[in-house]
């Protein structure tokens, strides 16, 4: 269950102020987000990566409202839980995926893993998005989609199915594995690096993500996702790292 924060963590330009303070670092190059510092008010090992884009950026499509709860309670939430869980014990030491995957199956770690894999899923899914973003990708990551699902259209398809079609709370991804491109599906935390998979993009399909702009109306938010805020950029650095 996430941690319900004062309004006052939703001031951006402090929490902005905080990361930088503690020098929070991202890398994207091997799919892993390094422990960060830190924040300057403490608090924990792990701290809340910065949005790449404005609170109102994605609007209309996702509102500046959906992103305070989305990114600045849930988000939070999870890094807060996971800051709880992981105190005094090795796993404070280790990078966020390390974490993941030391806690992946674990029964006594169950509550470790959903937390740290909501960091991380969530941490993704920001990047997976852009102002102004969807169309078609270029270069080779067009041509591994038309290879791996016989052209863009037939993978937009996929994708939108596996996002909608997910029972309850989870995520649509699309993958590569081995040297195909694919569309999978995970519920709950669950995340495909825990799987041999090697992530590019996602969609968040939990109903936090959408519910206060779109009510039950899943299929929408996900074509407004894929035609006007997926960051093909993103994905094409994945594939090329």
């Amino acid at each position: 269950m996430s941690v319900m924060l004062p309004e006052s963590s939703l001031n951006r330009r402090r929490f902005l102020t905080a990361v930088l303070a503690g020098s929070a670092a991202l890398a994207f190059g091997d799919l892993a987000f390094p422990r960060a510092a830190r924040a300057a008010a403490g608090g924990g090992p792990f701290t809340l990566p910065p949005l790449p884009y404005a609170d109102n950026a994605l609007s209309p499509s996702i509102s500046a409202n959906t992103i305070g709860f989305h990114y600045g309670k849930h988000h939070q939430g999870y890094v807060n839980n996971l800051n709880q869980l992981v105190a005094g014990t090795p796993l404070a030491d280790q990078s966020l995926e390390a974490v993941i995957k030391a806690s992946v199956g674990a029964v006594d770690k169950t509550a470790i893993f959903n937390n740290a894999a909501q960091v991380w899923n969530h941490t993704f899914y920001w990047n997976s998005l852009r102002p102004k973003g969807g169309g078609k990708p270029t270069g080779a990551l067009a041509e591994l989609i038309e290879k791996s699902f016989g052209g863009f259209d037939q993978f937009k398809t996929e994708f939108a199915k596996a996002a909608t079609s997910q029972f309850g709370s989870g995520w649509a991804w699309l993958v590569k594995d081995g040297d195909k491109l694919a569309v999978t599906k995970t519920g709950n935390a669950d995340t495909p690096i825990v799987h041999g998979l090697k992530p590019l993009l996602t969609i968040d399909v939990w109903e936090h993500a959408y519910y206060l702009d779109y009510q039950n109306r899943r299929a929408d938010y996900v074509a407004a996702v894929l035609d006007k805020l997926i960051n093909w950029d993103f994905a094409a650095q994945n594939l090329a790292t």
